[in-house]
């Protein structure tokens, strides 16, 4: 089994490389028709996976489908094996899964637009941020997964907490009022700069230079003349700095990291098996940077995708603690429903919120 997640990271590392390596490889703005395209790849390629995970459950590949998964019927093979899943029931899941984790991704990018409003990150350097931010997300992420899952092989009533917890995050994000937040009053901010010396300015798209060095004198963004940096000409040379596209990173992890608490119990709602936890995770959030640059312009159009992604969270917790009735009551693909389901609520708040728009923008309409 463990070749299994082998060759996953060894792919993920390749594609991984390949976007910055070859087809990033020079900062630039990605512009909106540029970041859909991208998208468009990201999704299809996790879509894609999908022929991997059935084929490679229904012929139990490595051992593919005998792992415990409690939000599914064990069924005794002919050869004495306790299996879990099947092809058809695995691909449900793994789609599921990655829907949801993508529906929830969506979330993480008002903060992500706040965080760089705050620092005013220059929009070239923006892909960088997100890039290394996906990488260190994606080692959190498994980590997460690998200690969600001992947890409910060990203390099966876990299941049940995790369930609670997301139907009160989504009633917390139903009454919280939307705000600008105060990032300069961040913890997380403050400790950092404590840690180590910040430069007033960018030096093109590093997060490190060294005081009274050729590229400490760089311009912030390439074409412009270069500024002197107030904090690199007064420290001791050769000295290591921090330059705030640090901060901005440093901010994007521990976003990831607090929607990570959210999500992965989400995915625990529809399956436990790991291998379909991490794969559908991974290649949701995989797409979270194109998606990010095809929606940071139109955050304010969808005024109503927060209230969205507010009942999906109570749906799926609702489904996580009743999972065994729902089983009864809708049968073994009772997946397939929740999947439906949570379509339905993201196209609702999203066309609702078209509307809302619409309707504004002609006089005399609220």
């Amino acid at each position: 089994m463990e070749w299994l997640y082998i060759g996953f990271v060894a792919l993920i590392a390749a594609l991984l490389a390949l976007d910055l390596g070859v087809f990033h490889r020079h900062a630039h703005v990605v512009k909106v028709k540029e970041a859909l395209g991208w998208s468009a790849v990201w999704i299809s390629l996790g879509l894609s996976f999908t022929a991997f995970v059935y084929f490679g459950y229904e012929h139990h590949w490595l051992g593919l489908g005998t792992t415990l998964d409690t939000m599914a019927k064990p069924v005794v093979g002919p050869d004495g094996v306790t299996y879990y899943n099947d092809g058809s029931s695995a691909a449900i899941k793994y789609v599921t899964g990655f829907f949801v984790e993508k529906s929830l991704s969506v979330d993480n990018i008002f903060v992500i637009a706040m965080i760089f409003g705050f620092f005013a990150v220059p929009a070239v350097y923006q892909h960088r941020v997100l890039f290394w931010g996906i990488v260190g997300a994606l080692a959190m992420r498994g980590a997460m997964i690998a200690l969600g899952v001992a947890l409910i092989r060990e203390v099966s009533w876990v299941i049940y907490v995790f369930g609670g917890f997301l139907i009160f995050t989504g009633v917390k994000m139903l009454l919280m009022k939307d705000g600008d937040g105060d990032l300069e009053s961040n913890r997380l901010v403050r400790l950092v700069r404590r840690m180590v010396p910040i430069t007033q300015r960018y030096h093109g798209q590093r997060f490190f230079v060294r005081a009274g060095s050729p590229e400490s004198r760089a311009p912030a963004v390439e074409g412009q003349a270069p500024e002197v940096d107030r904090i690199v000409d007064i420290s001791r040379k050769g000295a290591l700095l921090a330059t705030p596209l640090l901060l901005a990173l440093v901010l994007v992890e521990l976003t990831d990291v607090v929607f990570a608490v959210d999500s992965i119990p989400a995915i625990f709602a529809i399956t436990t098996d790991p291998f379909l936890v991490f794969t559908s995770n991974i290649f949701a959030i995989l797409g979270l940077r194109s998606l990010y640059f095809a929606l940071a312009g139109m955050i304010d159009a969808f005024r109503y995708l927060k209230l969205a992604l507010s009942v999906v969270l109570i749906v799926i917790g609702t489904k996580m603690i009743a999972h065994g009735w729902l089983k009864d009551l809708l049968g073994e693909h009772f997946n397939f429903y929740v999947l439906g389901m949570v379509g339905g609520i993201i196209g609702t708040g999203v066309i609702a919120s078209l509307i809302a728009r619409r309707r504004a923008a002609v006089p005399g309409t609220l």
